[in-house]
């Protein structure tokens, strides 16, 4: 008998076969090991964040056993650094739902599958805008008498009101998105939806801005451009959030989001920034004119302790526009440097509306009273800018530092457990 011999070709297309054969296999092992990477940094991750919103808890609760006055808060400055995050993280929540709803409401086209992601983030942002206020109010027994002895005319119940509402309606319009997208809901229930989503997020703006804007006796506030100022202004720092959380997660390949998408939020953000520079300018004209009285006001910022708030914030706008109409320069990593500058400049921006508005003291022979906080380590920090009214101690910095990682956690814990990404890249 003769033996049979295989063609050479042949031998030659299982060897290639078997090579790919190995290399799929060892591609698909690599993929696992990237996976199983990303799931234990991530769970480490949202740890640590649990771990600092532990020792930020723990800082609040000696805040209720000693006193406020270990702040340095005084009778002159009786907001201070809890009231200004709570103002940049309700406008960090804009960004989300507009991003996600605008679309819907006007039947345009979307931003890709930043939706859901966008969203999460916005509702973080609500949650931590109330934690702030509670931390403020000096124990969390106080706002039971909010509602006991509520004052509907005042804006700060406004605020409240519209404030819950907004949460409520974030939680429900992500609920409602997913299960659209899961082809469970009603597209035009989610379209009614994103209408009430938009008449929030604009509507917890524009009464937070009463909160200040209505009181006469601080000119530094009193402007009825604070109202739309406060909304423009939200619409940066909430888009630039966005945009830094998908730069982040694209980075991470757990975002497939198209780069015309992520041109088209960076543009919109340049506008954003325009707008908001536009407002600010049209009230320092008004303010500062010859003849007007606001010329204390606006020597205050270009000149005086707040000067370098108010030219970061304008520097930093004329960067973030130009990197926005630019297309050669909207690179990963300028995107992401416009969109921390963006945040930057309307903390900035916060710090002069709170800190000005107590700079100029509304009454005679004002003096301010002392306490723990300022003849220990709160006064060690007050003497780092000893021209302004008001520094925060050592005690406010934890606790915002807590608070900021209660949402980091909370943005992690989401991104992990929710269905917000699409299901290829699911943890």
């Amino acid at each position: 008998m003769t033996e049979k011999i295989k063609p050479a070709n042949a031998q030659s297309t299982q060897d290639s076969q078997s090579e790919q054969d190995v290399q799929g296999v060892q591609s698909s092992q690599s993929t696992q090991s990237t996976q199983d990477s990303k799931k234990q940094a991530s769970l480490v991750a949202i740890i640590v964040t649990a771990v600092i919103a532990i020792a930020g808890i723990a800082l609040w609760i000696f805040q209720l056993t000693d006193g406020m006055v270990n702040t340095n808060m005084r009778n002159l400055d009786s907001w201070g650094l809890y009231i200004i995050m709570f103002m940049l993280f309700v406008g960090l929540s804009a960004g989300g739902l507009i991003i996600s709803s605008v679309p819907r409401v006007f039947g345009i086209r979307g931003f890709g599958a930043i939706g859901k992601v966008a969203t999460w983030v916005s509702i973080c942002c609500t949650v931590l805008a109330v934690a702030f206020v509670v931390v403020d109010l000096g124990g969390p027994l106080r706002l039971w008498e909010l509602v006991a002895y509520a004052n509907i005319s005042s804006p700060l119940m406004w605020d409240i009101i519209v404030l819950t509402l907004y949460l409520i309606i974030s939680i429900v319009y992500l609920w409602a998105t997913i299960r659209t997208d899961n082809g469970t809901g009603s597209p035009k229930v989610l379209r009614i939806l994103s209408v009430f989503a938009l008449i929030a997020a604009v509507l917890v703006h524009t009464v937070t801005a009463w909160i200040f804007g209505l009181q006469i006796a601080h000119e530094f506030w009193y402007t009825a451009l604070l109202g739309p100022w406060f909304v423009s202004s939200a619409l940066v720092s909430g888009l630039a959030l966005v945009l830094v959380v998908a730069a982040i997660l694209r980075k991470s390949g757990r975002l497939e989001l198209e780069n015309k998408d992520y041109s088209r939020m960076v543009m919109l953000l340049g506008v954003f920034t325009a707008v908001d520079l536009y407002f600010f300018g049209c009230d320092l004209l008004t303010s500062g004119f010859p003849g007007g009285t606001g010329a204390d006001i606006v020597a205050l910022l270009t000149t005086g302790v707040l000067a370098p708030y108010f030219w970061f914030e304008v520097v930093s706008g004329a960067i973030t526009m130009i990197i926005a109409f630019s297309p050669s320069l909207r690179r990963p990593s300028l995107i992401v440097l416009a969109s921390v500058i963006s945040i930057v400049a309307i903390l900035c921006k916060r710090i002069q509306l709170l800190i000005g508005g107590f700079q100029i003291a509304n009454i005679q022979h004002a003096t301010v009273s002392s306490g723990p906080a300022l003849s220990e380590s709160g006064q060690a920090f007050a003497n780092v800018a000893p021209a302004l009214v008001y520094f925060p101690s050592a005690l406010e910095f934890g606790i915002v530092i807590g608070v900021l990682s209660l949402g980091a956690f909370l943005l992690l814990l989401g991104l992990r457990m929710l269905p917000l990404l699409p299901a290829n890249l699911q943890n």
